[in-house]
């Protein structure tokens, strides 16, 4: 007989991602993030590979970022609304956390299932910073595909890439209900 978590179970049926733009200080400290981070960190990784790893983003960064969307936005020659959107995530940014896809040399460990543990951290991440209490939103945004955004921002070089970013702070506002997926829609029953 199973043994159930109602609240873990209705938290799950109930959660609610942040928009990022609503989050505001305070944010998290080293404290307090560090058991968020490790509740992502028990994702899971077939292989114990470890394919990701984790940039906290906090501070000066932001800017620092802002800014160099902006620059290479421009390099892409990409519109005015595309550059501003670009530069807007790191502008209203007070810390997000980015995972990293790492990927690892294995036999028997293919690269799509790497990269899923990946994803499954970032829902981890969003899960526990939830759970904790904090606003929280995954993004992702042109810059962080963006090789040169990529190297110079967050040192990241292929074959690395970001699987998400993860803003963290304090919402400000309660979003509305959204709608959900249609079960029957989506769902196949197969027992035979």
């Amino acid at each position: 007989m199973p043994d159930p978590n109602p609240a873990a179970l209705e938290f799950l049926l109930t959660r609610r991602s942040r928009p990022a733009k609503t989050l505001i200080p305070p944010v998290p400290t080293a404290q307090e993030l560090t058991p968020i981070l490790t509740a992502a960190a028990r994702s899971p990784d077939h292989g114990k590979l470890e394919p990701w790893r984790l940039i906290v983003i906090q501070g000066a960064a932001f800017a620092r970022l802002a800014d160099l969307a902006e620059t290479r936005g421009r390099a892409l020659k990409l519109d005015e609304e595309q550059i501003a959107k670009g530069r807007a995530q790191y502008d209203q940014g007070n810390l997000a956390v980015a995972v990293i896809f790492s990927p690892q040399d294995s036999p028997k460990i293919p690269l799509v299932e790497q990269r899923y543990s990946a994803g499954a951290v970032c829902l981890a991440l969003l899960n526990a910073a939830l759970a904790a209490g904090w606003g929280a939103n995954w993004l992702t945004g042109w810059p962080v595909h963006d090789a040169d955004f990529l190297r110079e921002g967050l040192e990241v070089t292929a074959p690395e890439e970001v699987a998400g970013l993860i803003h963290i702070g304090t919402e400000r506002m309660v979003p509305p209900e959204r709608p959900r997926p249609d079960l029957d829609r989506i769902t196949t029953w197969l027992s035979a």
